[in-house]
């Protein structure tokens, strides 16, 4: 807003007869008040904005960039994989995210047995016994693990926050519909290098490589540990990729080994940073890491 500041004249009563010599001084409005250059204020008034825009964008990246491995977690993380879906009880893959939240998605009659076991081991460790957030990929499977994981814990559905695309299946392009068996040969690639995607496929199904996964799980850190501090948070994901990749990273594991830290259907771990698996060394010096996790 800006402000004017303009003069105020007051009449004065002459004390005697005005002089016919003397000529009365007209008080000079234009000089009395200061002249008001639009251009330099508007500048100024940018420059100002800019400045506070820049303050405030270095602050929240700083507090929301998340580093692999991180020096410290501001947050205790328990990873679950759901139970097994019923697709994957027909051994079948589906990855696919355009049907993540039909029914056919949804865990099948083993795969509920599996979650309430995971429910009650996260309450047997004591999880959620200070309460506890848990964010589910919107998945359906993933999702139905929540809550269940939420009754089981005493939690009112307020502490359930889906989240909707970042612990999304890892989609493996062309294997879509094939036998869960043919998973193995994209572990295979994976092992040579984080980088290698499985075939595209004209389906909408993504095909992910390690990397491409390892950028979503390290975004959905970034949010949980700016949105949260000293809390408890329970990941839980339809598949087991989003998790060991995860873990991987938070672990300073190379990432072409996130498969040594693989996740059956209901398995739940505490996520422990200081815990970092014996790094083997591959015996071929192509596949040296020296930075991991990493490492292509």
């Amino acid at each position: 807003m800006l402000t004017v500041t303009t003069a105020s004249i007051s009449p004065s009563l002459p004390s005697s007869p005005p002089s016919t010599t003397a000529t009365p001084q007209t008080p000079n409005l234009h000089n009395s008040c200061q002249p008001i250059n639009r251009r330099h204020l508007l500048l100024t008034s940018l420059t100002l904005s800019l400045s506070s825009f820049s303050v405030s964008v270095s602050v929240a990246t700083a507090r929301g960039l998340l580093q692999m491995p991180p020096p410290r977690l501001s947050n205790r993380y328990f990873l679950v994989r759901a139970g097994e879906s019923e697709y994957e009880g027909l051994g079948i893959i589906n990855t696919n995210p355009v049907a993540k939240t039909s029914v056919d998605s949804g865990l099948s009659e083993k795969g509920k047995k599996q979650t309430v076991r995971a429910a009650l081991e996260l309450k047997a460790m004591g999880a959620c016994e200070r309460n506890c957030w848990i964010w589910p990929s919107i998945t359906q499977r993933a999702y139905q693990a929540g809550e269940i994981i939420a009754a089981v814990n005493g939690l009112s559905r307020s502490y359930i926050v889906p989240e909707y695309s970042f612990l999304d299946a890892r989609g493996l392009g062309a294997y879509e519909g094939k036998k869960l068996e043919a998973v193995s040969e994209v572990y295979e690639s994976d092992s040579i290098s984080s980088t290698i995607k499985p075939p595209p496929i004209d389906d909408g199904t993504p095909n992910e490589s390690v990397a491409d996964v390892f950028v979503r799980v390290t975004q959905l850190m970034s949010i949980l540990e700016t949105q949260y501090s000293e809390d408890t948070v329970v990941i839980v994901s339809p598949d087991s990729d989003n998790l060991t990749i995860l873990q991987a990273g938070l672990v300073g594991l190379d990432l072409r080994r996130h498969r040594d830290l693989s996740f059956a259907p209901g398995e739940v771990r505490y996520v422990d940073p200081s815990s970092i698996p014996t790094y083997k060394q591959p015996a071929s010096a192509v596949y040296k890491c020296l930075n991991p996790p990493n490492c292509n």
